[in-house]
């Protein structure tokens, strides 16, 4: 049995109650991530967990959904095109209020799918295979991280628990990823980290250090390696030239490189 999988539906029940009962043109209000509309978000959500579904089931159910992945992608569509595309030949094209309903429907099945499954089993994914618990937890941080927009362009402030420690030691097990993505290799040693949970405990990573430190709140060290805040937007202290190289393009998420939000671009909006 995989526990994660009850962070992954508590993920989702977070960003639920911030949709429940809005209305239909809250679904069209664009974002500050790469102009996604909220709409966008739960399609992007949606896919992906089918395709965690798809991937319990075998791999070759998930090789088939690839297939058409790349083949859109392939054509030169940007992900906004491909879920839309995908929705409509497989979901009738539903958007909006109906999108948000079947997404949230949907979401407590994979985490009773992924609670059942073998922990250590392997199944397919876009990169290398991954183990069902290390699935799921992705599919926890890619909710929180695409849910920070959410939450950002409706100027609501999230409820954080200690189930973040999922996502910030996702970010921690990245950092060699994060430079190897980029064709550098991963300085050393490790910075050591040490965070500040919601509930105030204290968390650390690697061998403890003067002089190569990421210290601060857990909840802007995950914001940081997700890449929904610039380190300037937020209070973390980094110490050494290997915290600081690793802070300014961390990635936790798979896929070609990408840089965080320049200075002051993603924050809670003000809503009238």
């Amino acid at each position: 049995m995989i526990k994660e999988a009850s962070d992954f539906r508590k993920e989702c029940d977070v960003l639920t109650q911030a949709l429940e009962g809005v209305a239909d043109e809250t679904f069209t209000i664009v974002t500050q991530f790469k102009s996604w509309t909220i709409e966008d978000v739960i399609s992007h959500l949606h896919m992906w967990n089918h395709a965690a579904a798809l991937t319990l089931q075998s791999r070759e159910a998930f090789q088939e959904f690839f297939a058409f992945v790349l083949k859109h992608l392939g054509a030169g569509e940007g992900h906004q095109q491909l879920q839309r595309a995908w929705l409509k030949e497989f979901h009738k094209g539903i958007s909006g209020q109906s999108l948000f309903d079947e997404w949230k429907a949907f979401y407590p099945q994979i985490a009773e799918q992924y609670h059942n499954a073998d922990p250590n089993l392997r199944v397919a994914w876009a990169g290398p295979d991954m183990t069902t618990t290390a699935k799921i937890i992705a599919r926890q941080m890619e909710t929180w991280a695409h849910g920070q927009e959410v939450f950002d362009a409706l100027g609501l402030d999230r409820s954080e628990s200690d189930r973040i420690k999922n996502i910030a030691d996702l970010g921690v097990r990245t950092y060699g990823w994060t430079f190897r993505n980029r064709d550098e290799e991963p300085p050393h040693p490790k910075p050591y980290v040490c965070l500040t949970a919601p509930s105030g405990a204290i968390w650390e990573w690697n061998d403890p250090q003067k002089d190569n430190i990421v210290r601060g709140d857990a909840i802007a060290f995950s914001q940081i390696v997700t890449q929904t805040r610039n380190i300037d937007d937020t209070d973390l202290e980094m110490v050494g030239d290997n915290a600081k190289a690793w802070m300014k393009v961390a990635q936790c998420f798979a896929g070609a490189p990408e840089m965080p939000p320049a200075k002051n671009v993603r924050h809670k909006m003000i809503v009238s």
